[in-house]
């Protein structure tokens, strides 16, 4: 891995040893939509995105951009108005109807004929497509392959059970000159039971590393008030670019 960023308190891998076990239901998750427990949603447009989006575009227009796990992103829109193309997947119905009601968009319903139960979202201008249903459910052959990735809350959600698998899935969707941007977070995980869940170096290595090229750009503190409740002293986010080799 290039660039990697060593600081002071950075928790070894057996801190995140500590979360391996931990699961997150789905209807925990819907749970939190419908109660708006949604601290992880972002009101404004991340900072690392928009400091790194030169490197997720590559000097390209046009693009199809993928955003797992999306919630009600507003980086869709951001991203939808310069032209590209997003595709998101989120398995709250609630969230993705909130994110067209707050952008002020028109949107289509549909089903999906190949995701049994699934419903697909689409602005009338048809430059945002967002899927209801599981991600796991998801594939290359329903939304084919993209140009790049936004990856701000997804990985650190998933179920440290699941990531080979969630990682195994982003690899099926990068085109050849796809670059991911991915954002974990580091902090002291025997505080917090997560999500979000800690993901050390090696872990991103070990999943995307015999495929890409990997390049850690920066670590951010980010620390918050929630963060604070949780009892942690410390919260940083990093950001990688992850493209094939």
């Amino acid at each position: 891995m290039e660039n990697s960023l060593n600081s002071p308190g950075r928790e070894d891998d057996g801190n995140a040893k500590t979360q391996k076990d931990r699961q997150v239901t789905e209807e925990e998750w819907l749970q939190k939509w419908q109660t708006n427990n949604i601290g992880f949603h972002n009101e404004e447009i991340h900072p690392l995105l928009r400091k790194y989006l030169d490197m997720l575009l590559n000097g390209r227009s046009g693009l199809k951009i993928f955003v797992p796990l999306c919630g009600k992103a507003i980086e869709m829109k951001w991203l939808a108005d310069m032209g590209h193309h997003v595709l998101g997947v989120e398995i709250s119905e609630s969230a993705l109807k909130d994110f067209f009601a707050e952008q002020n968009l028109s949107f289509t319903e549909e089903t999906v004929p190949e995701i049994p139960g699934a419903k697909l979202f689409k602005s009338l201008s048809g430059n945002i497509s967002l899927y209801c249903c599981s991600i796991f459910d998801l594939t290359s052959t329903v939304i084919g392959k993209c140009n790049g990735i936004w990856d701000r809350g997804s990985l650190v959600a998933v179920n440290p059970c699941d990531r080979e698998r969630y990682a195994n899935l982003l690899l099926s969707l990068m085109d050849r000159k796809c670059c991911c941007l991915l954002v974990t977070c580091s902090y002291d995980a025997s505080k917090h039971k997560g999500p979000p869940f800690y993901v050390p170096d090696s872990e991103v290595n070990s999943l995307f590393g015999k495929c890409c090229d990997i390049k850690c750009l920066e670590k951010k503190d980010g620390l918050l008030e929630r963060h604070k409740k949780w009892g942690i002293d410390y919260f940083c986010e990093i950001i990688y670019a992850i493209v094939l080799k």
